[in-house]
């Protein structure tokens, strides 16, 4: 059996996903995993692309220590709406945030 090897790893938002998607989907006709992330994401997908890079620029803006572009991504695919929403969001990391610049990533988020 042959082996893979991760060559880079980049995190992707779920706009960028659907708009993946939307290429291949010219290309041929998509398979069935692909139809149903294609369906997940017409229920769920809240915002463009273009929007989805200027709100990932305003929070990495802020300049929060230890947040990085998969956090940042994660909280741009979920948009929490308070910061108990948030906290939970970013428990499932090894990551400590003070109550001030949690307060600040939700100040950019439209809510």
């Amino acid at each position: 059996m042959s082996e893979f090897q991760v060559l880079e790893e980049e995190p992707l938002s779920l706009s960028d996903l659907k708009k993946s998607l939307k290429s291949l989907q010219g290309e041929a006709a998509l398979t069935f995993r692909a139809e149903k992330t294609n369906t997940y994401l017409e229920a769920f997908h809240l915002y463009e692309s273009k929007e989805a890079a200027e709100l990932s620029k305003k929070i990495t803006a802020l300049t929060i220590p230890r947040l990085k572009e998969r956090h940042i991504i994660k909280v741009l695919d979920i948009m929490p709406k308070d910061l108990d929403s948030l906290r939970l969001l970013l428990s499932t990391e090894t990551l400590t945030i003070k109550d001030e610049d949690l307060k600040k990533i939700l100040d950019v988020i439209p809510q």
